[in-house]
């Protein structure tokens, strides 16, 4: 008995054209003019037309699903996901469901192979990176990728010799709005709180920032309130507990991430200083708890739902074929009443 459904052959020829711009065109792609596309789709929809999406990725190699690897964090749950990549992933699902895509996800840990073990194996189109540890092992992975001929992009530090696309946060900016809100305060003793090397460009970029903000008011950092912390919340505790050991003097606190500003707020509180009034405490992120701990925590709000669906654009593109550049995104100051705010 002959099949009767109709096919991608008979939107071709009601619509004059080839069966491959009609392949092209119900996947959307840039090679296929606006007015094409939407043509051969209005007449699809006439035949009642189904994508057979087995057939079809079997043709074109694809697997329709990006992957998405993110790095196993301490943390004080047992997720070991940091709070703000949680905060990202609903973004980075929704884009992707939107585009009909699957999202595999993933720890990065799984092997030394990610291309192989995901592109090669056409379990993925693509990879989305979110988080990478120490930076100088993770430039060498995302070398490796790239001499590899993978399609990925990934969330963080954005350099100009940086292997790969990058989406991430104006970090340097972000330590200027900080320093700015904090000065105009009135503090002037402001601890900083996180690790300034190299292998952590986004914090050590925060700092940058906060420093300029301090030298335009003829200031500059002391060394005895900088303190390195990696953004867990014990962590931003002990910084904070060395200080007051140490009796360094300050009246504000920088943290270059949320979790490192709650840790300080608690070893504040522990010692009876008023948060908020004799000392103020700034993060970064705006995680979704940072607005409900006591008090609410002023912080440097990144855009993870923007930063979420141009990973999962800019890495279609990518599979494409298209050139794609990095992107840094503009961060915002929220106000709350860890700086003395109502």
């Amino acid at each position: 008995m002959k099949d009767s459904r109709p096919t991608s052959l008979d939107i071709a020829y009601r619509a004059g054209v080839s069966q491959s711009t009609v392949s092209r065109a119900l996947r959307d792609s840039p090679l296929v003019s606006l007015e094409t596309r939407e043509k051969i789709k209005a007449i699809a929809r006439e035949l009642n037309y189904k994508v057979d999406k087995a057939a079809s990725n079997l043709r074109a190699k694809s697997s329709r699903t990006l992957a998405l690897l993110i790095r196993e964090d301490p943390t004080t749950d047992e997720s070991h996901i940091n709070p703000f990549f949680l905060s990202m992933l609903g973004s980075i699902t929704r884009a992707t469901a939107a585009r009909g895509y699957d999202l595999l996800v993933t720890f990065q840990q799984q092997s030394d192979d990610w291309h192989r073990d995901f592109e090669d194996s056409h379990r993925a189109d693509g990879l989305i990176l979110l988080g990478y540890g120490a930076y100088d092992s993770y430039v060498e992975r995302l070398r490796h990728l790239l001499e590899e001929g993978a399609h990925f992009i990934s969330w963080g530090a954005v350099h100009s010799n940086q292997p790969g696309c990058s989406i991430g946060c104006d970090n340097e900016a972000g330590g200027y709005l900080a320093g700015q809100h904090l000065l105009g305060l009135g503090r002037r003793r402001i601890a900083f709180v996180g690790d300034t090397s190299d292998n952590s460009p986004e914090f050590s970029g925060r700092y940058r920032g906060f420093c300029r903000a301090l030298q335009e008011h003829g200031l500059s950092h002391s060394p005895e309130l900088l303190v390195a912390a990696e953004t867990i919340e014990t962590l931003g505790y002990e910084a904070v507990e060395k200080l007051l050991e140490k009796n360094v003097a300050f009246d504000a606190i920088f943290a270059a991430s949320d979790l490192i500003a709650i840790g300080a707020i608690r070893a504040l509180q522990k010692r009876g200083m008023a948060v908020g009034a004799s000392v103020s405490v700034v993060g970064f992120d705006d995680i979704q708890s940072a607005a409900y701990i006591t008090p609410s925590l002023t912080t440097i709000r990144q855009d993870t739902n923007l930063a979420g669906a141009m990973l999962v654009e800019n890495l279609l593109r990518i599979v494409a074929g298209e050139a794609v550049g990095s992107t840094l995104l503009e961060p915002k100051l929220i106000v709350r009443e860890s700086c003395g705010a109502a």
